[in-house]
């Protein structure tokens, strides 16, 4: 399935820009929103926030994953923000979301993200459900990372850790911070749905943690194993199997809108419903998804109506080309149809009507095939015959609008 993605920015919990991407479903509107918060250090381009992000997407959920303060390509200095900053990062990326979009329903964290989400989840109210991969059940788990500095962060109130190929400050601020930080206690006053994945060969935060969360929640809560995954979920496979799961599971406690009937008296309906110019078009048994550019303010989630239109001829002409060859047996093995449209004067185009702005499509065709050049040659004036081309050109052509009945 093919999807798209924008890239945002908004402010957060300190007023510095953060920047993240949402993971929208290309073929269909979305029919919810989620955020996706990273592990410690980690950022929105890892490879398990893209996947899973990538996979629930597919699902139907539009998915922003995003850098906290000081992380990647977020503004701010990674010394000042904690595990309390990371849940304010949250809630201004909802707000953010719910401003623009729509109030994000599901919130997903992996590793520490897992914890800051379960403290957000429970308190931004529109969150339905939570997801937590890899999380550890307290926030002071992280303290194992930083071991080799945290005398020196004791002592004179900050130190450098090096966590995969990067340098990081740490403040004294940041340990007392976590270390302050418990939600377990709170898990049994929730009543969210809760999906715990975890690997039992987890070697950075133990599968005991998956258990104590578990066990703190209240019902309704799930648990999925993610075995033979490593904590980052580093296999490509790990993470598109977590992101396929939470998809599926999150289907009973945010289901997709049944689709409104589509009435067949008309072979084309077009159905726009989003802040912007994404337009949905059921053609047939067939959908589509129609844009406008970003310049002129859609998303670009697919061609404009006149690259339709332009795309309506090429595809019949092309069409009528092989049926000819066909009946004549043309030997034709290949037709390409390029065709452009413009705005022209009258005065700058070969067709000589009489009013002041003409349409003009301009149309290139390539063909390949055993035939004399005859046979190409009335290809060619065979074009001129397919029957979009004869509408396009048909002054009779007439359109009806009507209006129904929409109160009920």
């Amino acid at each position: 399935m093919a999807q798209s993605r924008k890239r945002v920015t908004f402010k957060g919990f300190n007023g510095e820009e953060l920047r993240g991407v949402i993971e929208f479903p290309l073929d269909k509107k979305p029919h919810a929103y989620a955020i996706f918060a990273h592990c410690f250090t980690c950022g929105k381009n890892v490879s398990a926030a893209r996947k899973i992000a990538q996979s629930v997407a597919q699902a139907g959920i539009a998915t922003l994953r995003f850098d906290f303060t000081g992380i990647g390509d977020s503004e701010g200095e990674f010394a000042a923000t904690n595990f309390s900053s990371n849940l304010k990062d949250i809630q201004a990326a909802h707000a953010f979301m719910a401003e623009h979009y729509e109030a994000p329903r599901l919130l997903i964290g992996h590793s520490l993200g897992g914890a800051a989400v379960l403290a957000s989840g429970m308190q931004i109210e529109e969150i339905e459900a939570i997801v937590t991969v890899a999380a550890p059940s307290d926030p002071a788990h992280v303290k194992h990372l930083l071991k080799g500095a945290l005398e020196k962060i004791e002592t004179e109130g900050s130190g450098e850790v090096t966590i995969g190929y990067k340098t990081f400050t740490i403040e004294r601020q940041f340990v007392a911070d976590i270390l302050s930080a418990k939600f377990l206690d709170q898990l049994k006053h929730m009543r969210k749905p809760l999906l715990i994945m975890h690997s039992p060969q987890d070697t950075i935060v133990g599968i005991e943690n998956a258990a104590e969360i578990y066990t703190s929640a209240f019902h309704p809560k799930s648990f999925i194993t993610l075995d033979g995954a490593d904590h980052m979920l580093s296999a490509g496979k790990d993470a598109n199997y977590a992101g396929e799961v939470i998809g599926t599971w999150v289907r009973k406690y945010i289901p997709a809108p049944e689709p409104k009937p589509i009435d067949t008296d008309h072979q084309v309906v077009a159905s726009l419903s989003g802040p912007n110019f994404t337009t949905l078009v059921k053609a047939g048994q067939h959908n589509l998804t129609a844009d406008e550019p970003a310049e002129v303010g859609g998303d670009d989630f697919g061609p404009n109506p006149y690259e339709l239109l332009a795309a309506s001829l090429a595809t019949c002409t092309a069409m009528t080309l092989k049926m000819y060859a066909n009946h004549k047996k043309i030997d034709l093995q290949e037709v390409n149809v390029h065709v452009s449209h413009a705005k022209k004067h009258a005065t700058d185009s070969e067709d000589t009507r009489a009013s002041s702005k003409i349409d003009e499509f301009v149309r290139d065709l390539e063909i390949y095939g055993n035939m004399t050049e005859e046979q190409r040659q009335r290809l060619v004036e065979i074009a001129d015959k397919c029957p979009v081309h004869r509408t396009l050109e048909n002054p009779n052509t007439a359109i009806k609008t009507t209006l129904r009945d929409t109160e009920a």
